[in-house]
């Protein structure tokens, strides 16, 4: 249904110093998910969450992971991600950093794991649009990867409308990740979109408590939905011009 969404929670914008209250505030809070990001600084000019990371988190919680890994050539450590997961965790990777991308996302499926596919904002949906009949996720960059607070890049809505026109018959889940603030979750929820990841624009350093920011997410989203269905041309198509 348009409007229906999930939430997931960027953890590199968490306090480290404070990492498990974070996740038990989060947790509580209602958040859908845990976002990590695993970054080399190689693949992009960072570095980022670490192995340790990602496993102290998937043992403090039981809501589902997502990981995101920013490297070259997954494929050669994908097992140490995979043994400290849990059956149900996501892990995205970017096509354009494998020699056989595929491969490497057979060894997700085959661990129980859902397969998820990164697009950068500088990759074209056609140069991975075989990969999007394996994929169970697909997260798209609204900015270009590396770096937290980043500005939204305008012409990612254009491929953001292909992939939810895609979806229909390829049957993936489509995320949001990148400078993603109220305006654009109010814009793309209705279309169709299935979930954001949510960092300093929105949910972190905003001394407020978390459980507030996300309530007025969906209210606001509610809200906006409700103001559409009283318009007496909702769900028409408009005339051909």
């Amino acid at each position: 249904m348009a409007g229906d969404f999930k939430l997931n929670a960027s953890m590199m914008c968490a306090d480290y110093g404070h990492l498990a209250r974070e996740v038990e505030d989060l947790t509580e809070a209602g958040i859908d998910s845990f976002h990590i990001d695993i970054m080399d600084g190689r693949y992009v000019p960072n570095y980022a969450m670490s192995l340790n990371d990602m496993a102290f988190i998937a043992n403090t919680t039981d809501k589902p992971l997502d990981v995101h890994l920013m490297v070259e050539h997954p494929s050669t450590h994908i097992d140490l991600f995979l043994k400290n997961l849990r059956k149900g965790d996501t892990i995205y990777i970017h096509p354009e950093a494998e020699y056989h991308p595929s491969t490497t996302m057979q060894r997700v499926i085959n661990a129980g794991m859902v397969p998820g596919v990164a697009i950068n904002p500088g990759t074209s949906v056609e140069t991975i649009y075989e990969m999007l009949r394996i994929a169970d996720k697909v997260l798209v960059m609204s900015v270009n990867p590396g770096n937290a607070g980043q500005m939204f890049l305008p012409y990612v809505g254009t491929k953001i409308d292909r992939l939810l026109e895609l979806r229909e018959k390829m049957h993936f889940e489509l995320i949001w990740d990148g400078a993603c603030s109220i305006d654009r979750i109010l814009e793309y929820a209705p279309k169709g979109m299935d979930g954001f990841v949510l960092g300093t624009t929105i949910l972190f350093g905003k001394n407020r408590g978390y459980a507030d920011i996300i309530k007025d997410v969906r209210r606001m989203n509610k809200q906006s939905l409700d103001a559409d269905t009283q318009n007496p041309n909702y769900g028409k198509k408009l005339p051909a011009r």
